[in-house]
This record gives structure tokens, C-alpha cells and sequence, in this order.
């Protein structure tokens, strides 16, 4: 299994990968838990349902099943510019 920290950058790799112009902030809470902080012009008039489906669909492979390197995303920030 990954360190937290390298599971910290993939995350942060995927999401600034996905959306374009992003500032991603990841930070570990133990026990395969994680807050996620991305800012973007692109999060601009969409509603809250689709920014955090744009933030979760580069991550989710990393989020399933019981022996997942993520567990959960106890906190999620998102901010468009």
C-alpha cells in the first residue's frame, strides 16, 4: 500500500490534470482520509452537484472497493476564480 503522501500528490496530479487552470490543496487526516481544497475559473455557474462530480470523477478508481487508498474525502473546498 501507497504512503499517504504519495496518495496526496496522485490525487493532486489527477484533479490538475482534469480541471484545467485548477489550484489543488491536498491534505492526508490519517487512516486513508483526505481534504481537498481546488479553485478554478471552470467551477464557475455550475451548480454544486457537477463541480464536486468534476473533482471526484478523476479520483474515483482510487476510491473503490474495501482496500482503497482513499477512504474518504472528509472535507471538500471548491472555489471558482
Amino acid at each position: 500500500m501507497e504512503l499517504s503522501s504519495d496518495i496526496s500528490s496522485e490525487i493532486k496530479q489527477r484533479i490538475e490534470q482534469a480541471i484545467l487552470n485548477s489550484i489543488v490543496e491536498v491534505s492526508s487526516a490519517g487512516n486513508r482520509h483526505y481534504s481537498i481544497s481546488v479553485s478554478s475559473t471552470a467551477f464557475e455557474e455550475l451548480t454544486q452537484v457537477k463541480q464536486h462530480q468534476m473533482v471526484y470523477a478523476p479520483i474515483k478508481d482510487l476510491m473503490a472497493g474495501d482496500l482503497a487508498p482513499i477512504h474518504a474525502i472528509d472535507q471538500l473546498n471548491i472555489q471558482s476564480n
